[in-house]
């Protein structure tokens, strides 16, 4: 058993990134409000749809406030609550924003006991018709009530994003095959170098071995990303999302290594022509991947300075499932690697015989 604790290890982890991925809730939240959008002078009754809440449980009163900066907000007037989900708050918005801009973008903001507090950042806006040169009036009318007492829980939840609700969940699963293809990518270079500086047949057959698992690894982590954009945008694939794009084309490359092996009968020849493929594979996944989505707009994270694994997309309670993803994913693509190499040298030997 301590030989082979590494796959224990793995498989473990495997496990425990679909067990707790899975079954830990999301953070309660705001799911929808209604109206999105308001004028200065008017009373409002805000309808807001919350996410795992359980607003009749709330002993204390709920407050809901419309927040403007660090300084300026206003509080509902009325909270009515009508379920665990739903409630309505009436808002008196004032004559004057505390801007002389025509339009003030809000953040919503829902607080209970319960459920802890929940921001739908600058979601609302609210126009004013006429501007006023002092905005004074504007500026002590929208600071009536500060935002205080909010009250916080200390549960193991991961954040709910109202772009991606429980889909984010995705996120132990497409992330993680493809860091584990890089991983086993990087060490079929180095077995494809290896053959290349030595002649060894031996290399040539582990250099294989781990393309081959890198190529099922970005298959499965496209797939993976197909459902989630079904989800997100609307659609398994877009022609217009360059990622989506280069992926498919990086693939089809590796794809290509496995026909180019099949076109060679001397085996030193295949061995020599498929290291340099390899190699070559390599910097053109590097290129498409990394470098051509970075220089156009994209909504894929990571693109067109749209940056990926920030702060408001990966927390700490996610780092705790995210991160023994890939450490699970990857030891099981090396013991999958373990696996292709040695079909590959028992092969050969009854072909030999």
């Amino acid at each position: 058993m301590r030989k082979y604790w590494w796959k224990y290890l793995g498989v473990a982890l495997i496990v425990y990134s679909f067990t707790v991925g899975l079954l830990v809730p999301l953070k309660p939240g705001i799911y929808s409000y209604d109206p999105g959008s308001m004028n200065t002078g008017q009373t409002y009754t805000l309808s807001v749809t919350g996410y795992n809440t359980f607003y009749t449980k709330a002993k204390d009163p709920i407050r809901v406030w419309l927040k403007y900066d660090s300084i300026h907000n206003i509080v509902a007037t009325k909270v009515k609550i009508l379920d665990d989900r739903k409630l309505e708050a009436s808002f008196q918005i004032p004559k004057y924003l505390p801007t002389n801009d025509r339009v003030g973008v809000m953040s919503l903001i829902v607080d209970d006991d319960h459920d802890g507090f929940a921001v739908m950042p600058s979601t609302i806006f609210i126009k004013q018709d006429s501007l006023d040169k002092n905005t004074q009036l504007g500026s002590v009318s929208w600071t009536q009530s500060k935002i205080q007492g909010i009250h916080g829980k200390d549960q193991f939840n991961f954040p709910f994003r109202v772009q991606l609700s429980e889909t984010i969940r995705n996120l132990y699963y497409h992330v993680p095959f493809w860091f584990a293809m890089f991983i086993i990518f990087i060490a079929g270079i180095s077995q494809s170098i290896q053959y290349l500086r030595t002649g060894n047949q031996e290399y040539d057959y582990k250099s294989m071995s781990f393309t081959m698992v890198g190529t099922i690894f970005g298959i499965i982590g496209l797939f993976t990303g197909m459902i989630w954009a079904k989800d997100t945008w609307g659609t398994y694939w877009s022609w217009q999302e360059v990622k989506m794009n280069m992926t498919a084309i990086a693939l089809l490359i590796y794809l290509s290594y496995f026909i180019l092996r099949q076109s060679f009968d001397d085996d030193e020849r295949r061995a020599k022509i498929s290291a340099v493929y390899s190699i070559f594979a390599f910097g053109a996944m590097i290129a498409l991947l990394y470098v051509v989505p970075r220089m156009v707009s994209s909504l894929h994270p990571g693109s067109g300075g749209n940056p990926a694994l920030g702060a408001d997309d990966l927390d700490n309670s996610m780092r705790m499932v995210f991160y023994p993803a890939i450490i699970g994913w990857t030891l099981f693509g090396v013991w999958m690697t373990s696996l292709v190499y040695r079909m590959q040298v028992v092969r050969d030997k009854l072909y030999d015989l």
